[in-house]
């Protein structure tokens, strides 16, 4: 039990796992009174090397007075972290609160001396800079903005600490003493290196769990059946390149090897395993987990998959359960995937791992898979493997993490690791609830960079499965959908469009553009295709029909012309079963394509057929994701993976590779696909869908994907005006909020802090009379606008709440007397008098920070479009100006704005700059919750803002700012 020291409480907000640059992980916690035995016995496991680095002189052992020292804090002016694993210190820091003279301090002084130690056992791991990372959100937090530290000359590892940090810093030599000094800031290189250091430590804990060298299942039975003998059978029979053993704590002490299992060592313990273990496959009763789990930390185990059930699906008990299994794993320095999982796979001919339930292991390949659905993962694996009831042909994975529960291991791990694996060019996710929105959407937005993400979101009209930890969110699912599409993400509705998009994008380019040739032997299916096309949003040509007999080389000819035709950017061939004396030969037809597509490889090539036989199978015959066997040579750089960034011709390159294929059975007999070794190297790979609706859409996907791709290599800036005058800004809401946790902000303020940014709220005068309104009409100026202000009536033009163009006082007074009469008396309606702005387009600027999601800014047209249909378009803060120019023109609306149907077009360029000057403040301003502007009407020339409300409060915490941290438990 942590207790509280000198002054201040103990801070256990400050707690935190983290994962270390080797995949292993740590807890990092506040130094307390009751740790001067761990830091005693850590001490004296420190080399003198280290010691004397860190006092700069022998100092064999710490007094007394040392350990009172260094385990009493006040956790304000002097501070002191440790990393531990196994309850026991492996590295501690501290900083002590200096004064412009160096000795010690209070506030207002905003200056710290920091030190290190790392156990010498531990150093490499990456556990200085994570400590680095912890104390300086401490220190900021404690009001202290520049750290100072003294290094010896030869402590080269310490000083690359603090020098690879990314801080500003200012470095002197003095007395045989490097000093640096750096502010504690985040800068945008401190931030960069820091997410650096995060993907390198989570993929390396991915990768510990995926590519182990030995692995234990705890809890195989004896004799063949159960799931954990099922798990050890399929780890077995899948080739497991390294060491096996079998875990079973009722087997006699004699029995050395389970039932029909012969060359699997089987123990009753892991501790009784000789040699290390580098994954263990819990499938035990959730009551014995915890031994087991134990065990393996003793062990020195890396990394756990646990199947068990019986955890936060099962109620509030299992789900404390699963707390407890987390945090007993995190003190040894495990990751757990699961509770309640499928298991893992990697299909890797170094590893062939099939630590899953899944009784076959799929064929290679380069797609990686994520599904927090067993039961959905087990169809995902099933649609790839098999030929026939859906997309056809030979398509491999690389690796498959079935997360369960998710209580550790997420979605974003996987992420990580797939962002630089080689092994894998496409991702596709099955998610049924996003634990981290935020971070979600910062790592996807960067893997979706390199190669494509295709996820499919389950539980969108429920809270999600009972046994994942899921922030809460205020955004609609489909806000949260743009938001993700926002950062490239392919979001698709079904796993059938899951692993339709997928397909394509393992065995195609991308698409320079929308336009599309369609030709076949069908007219009636070439038109259905370009149905298909037009409601996607692409731009189809005119389909070729070929006729029912046309000829393996009349397909050759017709791809080869479209696909050498500049105007076009992709080729849907249809084929339906051909006609006639001499028919195409299936195997024939599939050659010509598959020529014809080699011939232009920059250019995508789908096939739509209809009960076909062999057609399929034969275009698919070499269309596996797998590499082919080639020569070693130097490991593929990053630049060159699947889906590189496209040459300056505009045309993405493709680097796609065939896999042999087992014979399949046509009705003019079996087709013997080509081994790898007699295709061509250009060989061309060809999806075929049995719909063209099916086709359409996952080509439209990949078209959108591409350009995402192009306008991510240029996102455009943030603009900076010359006229926001932020400290102003940031006064008012100091003033504001200490009047209160949360409040809106009344009339004038909220017009002085938006004019603070450069928006001007059009001035309303109340009018509680009629007096008052002819008296507001003449300081504002005819023609006026009078409208109710009350909150059942606010923006409901359709009621008659809003009386415009009246230009005199008989019409005023008339127009007033008929609000009252028909709506309510003066104190219900609280009416406004408002200068006429200019006619224009009404429409609606919102901001609104989601405690899940984080800012985000949302437009669209007033009344019913954005209220009846919905049709608002969002953004995640900052906008960039490309993003607010894309906002304006994502609604579906948004022709009202361009001059539909004759109409004048309206200041387009004045409302971007609005949104991005509302995008600004919300920004700079974390307390600023809530902006409202309704209605902005945008005329010819410029935009006039009739309506603003501001909601501040207290800033919600930023993890994603933060240091490196795992989800609490």
């Amino acid at each position: 039990m942590q207790t509280s020291s000198d002054r201040h409480e103990y801070p256990a907000h400050w707690e935190a796992d983290v994962v270390l640059r080797d995949g292993g992980t740590a807890r990092v916690r506040p130094i307390t009174v009751d740790d001067a035995e761990r830091l005693v016995s850590f001490y004296e496991q420190v080399s003198d090397e280290s010691k004397y680095y860190r006092f700069f002189a022998p100092y064999p052992r710490l007094s007394a007075k040392d350990v009172h020292r260094f385990t009493h804090h006040d956790f304000v002016d002097r501070v002191g972290l440790a990393a531990t694993v196994g309850g026991e210190f492996i590295a501690t820091v501290r900083y002590d609160r200096i004064g412009p003279d160096g000795t010690p301090a209070s506030a207002p002084a905003d200056e710290a001396e920091v030190a290190f130690l790392v156990q010498d056992a531990h150093q490499g791991r990456g556990i200085a800079s994570a400590l680095l990372e912890h104390i300086a959100a401490v220190a900021r937090e404690r009001g202290i903005r520049r750290f100072a530290a003294e290094v010896l000359p030869a402590n080269s590892k310490m000083i690359k600490v603090f020098t690879d940090a990314g801080y500003t810093q200012k470095r002197s030599f003095e007395d045989g003493v490097v000093r640096l000094e750096f502010g504690l800031e985040p800068t945008d290189r401190s931030l960069a290196v820091q997410q650096a250091r995060e993907q390198r430590a989570e993929a390396r804990s991915v990768q510990r769990l995926l590519a182990p060298g030995s692995v234990a299942v705890i809890g195989a039975g004896r004799a063949p059946g159960g799931v954990g003998r099922n798990l050890l059978d399929n780890i077995r029979d899948a080739g497991f390149t390294g060491r096996l053993y079998a875990v079973n704590k009722a087997l006699p002490p004699e029995q050395k090897e389970l039932d029909g299992a012969a060359g699997v060592p089987a123990h009753r313990s892991v501790r009784d395993i000789d040699g290390p273990v580098d994954l263990a496959v819990v499938a035990v009763p959730a009551d014995d987990v915890p031994e087991a789990v134990a065990e393996c930390g003793e062990h020195g185990v890396q990394g756990v998959v646990v199947v068990s059930a019986g955890y936060a699906e099962a109620g509030p008990d299992g789900r404390e359960r699963q707390r407890a299994l987390v945090r007993q794993a995190r003190s040894y320095g495990m990751r757990i995937i699961g509770p309640n999982a499928f298991g893992v796979i990697n299909t890797s001919p170094d590893v062939r791992l099939n630590a899953s339930l899944a009784p076959q292991m799929p064929r290679p390949g380069r797609i990686g898979l994520f599904a927090q659905s067993g039961a959905i993962g087990i169809a995902l694996l099933s649609r790839l493997h098999r030929r026939g009831g859906g997309v056809t042909g030979v398509t491999g994975v690389s690796t498959f993490v079935s997360s369960g529960n998710r209580a550790d291991v997420s979605g974003n791990d996987v992420m990580q690791y797939w962002y630089d694996d080689p092994d894998t060019d496409v991702a596709l996710m099955y998610l049924e609830s996003i634990g981290n929105p935020r971070k979600f959407t910062r790592l996807a937005r960067r893997t979706a960079a390199v190669k494509p993400l295709v996820v499919v979101q389950g539980a969108r009209h429920s809270s999600g499965p009972r046994g994942h930890a899921v922030r809460a969110t205020r955004l609609p699912h489909a806000t949260v959908s743009a938001l993700l599409r926002q950062a490239g993400v392919i979001r698709v509705d079904t796993i059938t469009e899951l692993v339709d998009a997928g397909l394509l994008l393992a065995r195609q380019p991308l698409p320079s553009g929308p336009r599309v040739a369609i030709l076949g032997n069908s007219e009636s299916l070439g038109l259905l295709t370009y149905d298909a096309c037009l409601a996607e949003g692409l731009r189809p040509h005119r389909p070729l029909d070929l006729t029912t007999g046309a000829s393996a080389e009349d397909f050759h000819a017709a791809l080869s012309r479209a696909l050498a035709d500049d105007t076009c950017d992709a080729v849907v061939v249809t084929a339906i079963p051909a006609l006639g004396e001499t028919p195409t030969d299936d195997t024939a037809l599939a050659g010509a394509l598959r020529s014809a597509a080699a011939a232009t490889p920059s250019k995508p090539v789908l096939v739509v057929h209809v009960e076909l036989g062999g057609l399929a199978e034969a275009l698919s015959a070499a269309a596996g994701t797998a590499p082919r066997p080639a020569p070693a040579a130097p490991a593929r750089p990053e630049a060159q993976a699947a889906h590189p960034a496209p040459p300056e011709d505009g045309r993405p390159a493709v680097t796609t590779t065939p896999v042999t294929a087992s014979t399949q059975a046509t009705p003019q007999g079996p087709v013997t696909p080509p081994t790898p070794e007699s295709l061509p190297e250009d060989a061309h790979l060809i999806p075929a869908y049995p719909a063209a609706e099916r086709a359409v859409r996952a080509l439209a996907h990949s078209v959108t994907y591409a350009q995402w791709r192009r306008d991510a290599a240029d996102p455009g800036k943030v603009p900076a005006y010359e006229d926001i005058d932020e400290r102003s800004a940031a006064a008012l809401i100091d003033a504001q909020l200490t009047r209160g946790e949360s409040l809106t902000l009344g009339t004038e303020e909220t017009c002085a802090l938006l004019g603070a940014y450069g928006i001007h709220v059009h001035r309303a005068l109340p009018a509680p009379t009629a007096d008052d309104a002819v008296e507001a009409a003449r300081t504002l100026g005819r023609p006026v606008a009078l409208k109710v202000t009350a909150p059942h009536l606010r923006h409901r033009a359709d009621l008659g709440g809003v009386r415009l163009d009246l230009a005199d006082e008989e019409q005023l007074r008339r127009a007033y007397a008929e609000l009252t009469d028909q709506l309510g008396t003066p104190e219900e309606l609280r009416p406004v008098v408002q200068r006429m702005a200019p006619r224009g387009v009404d429409t609606i600027v919102r901001a609104v920070i989601d405690p899940a999601a984080g800012a985000v800014l949302s437009f669209g047209l007033a009344g019913a479009p954005s209220q009846l249909l919905g049709d608002m378009a969002h953004r995640l803060i900052p906008v960039t100006d490309r993003e607010a120019t894309s906002l304006v023109r994502s609604i579906r609306t948004a022709p009202l704005l361009f001059g539909w149907r004759g109409s004048t077009p309206v200041d387009t360029p004045a409302l971007e700059e609005l949104l991005l000057r509302v995008s600004r403040l919300v920004d700079d301003h974390p307390e600023v919750v809530a902006v409202s502007l309704e209605p902005v009407v945008v005329a010819t020339h410029g935009v006039s803002v009739l309506s603003a409300s501001v909601r501040l409060a207290p800033p919600p915490v930023r993890d994603d700012l933060g240091p490196r941290t795992l989800p609490a438990y």
